[in-house]
């Protein structure tokens, strides 16, 4: 079994990154709304994944049959898409300046490989996840939607993101072949 304190750190993840996605899916619709096709597509790739992440942490759960409450924060109150980007890059931020750094500590400490290993994979993909929003913000700080050339591709297997006409020939994180990405 999970040790408690990392039992703890993934299940707080896993609220976190459910949040997320469910974040993002609803920024996405405002950004459509909005007259940001390219930004709702960006919005859209990055829930699902949060989603991967969120998977990833629950499976290293899977010793388990208990309720459990969890407890994650996330910046809230969705407003127009700018509004929205802000909220992205705060939250984002929080994960690879606070959050992820602190529960690899724990689970390297603890001896706790695959959580060790869902937490690397998520603090990896949300740095590029950070960048991507601030980008995509600089435009719609402008009134434009993002110049979005090619397809957001993601990892289904760790969540990296990649913007381009095809995706890397395999994911610098977790090394999967390019044909799995997803693209969006």
């Amino acid at each position: 079994m999970v040790k408690p304190m990392t039992k703890d750190a993934l299940l707080s993840a896993f609220g976190g990154e459910s949040m997320a996605h469910m974040r993002y899916l609803v920024f996405a619709d405002i950004a459509e709304n909005d007259g940001f096709p390219n930004i709702a597509r960006l919005f859209k790739a990055i829930a699902y994944s949060e989603q991967v992440h969120a998977t990833n942490h629950y499976r290293a759960l899977r010793e388990y049959n208990e309720d459990a409450k969890v407890v994650a924060g996330a910046p809230i109150g969705p407003g127009n898409t700018l509004k929205n980007l802000d909220l992205a890059i705060r939250g984002e931020e929080f994960e690879i300046t606070e959050m992820y750094p602190a529960y690899l500590e724990l689970a390297k400490y603890q001896g706790e490989k695959e959580a060790e290993r869902s937490f690397n994979f998520a603090y990896q993909a949300e740095r590029i996840h950070a960048q991507l929003y601030r980008e995509a913000k600089s435009y719609v700080e402008k009134g434009q939607d993002w110049p979005l050339k090619g397809k957001v591709w993601v990892c289904p297997v760790c969540g990296h993101t990649y913007v381009g006409d095809e995706p890397p020939e395999k994911c610098p994180i977790c090394g999967i072949p390019k044909n799995k990405y997803v693209g969006f």
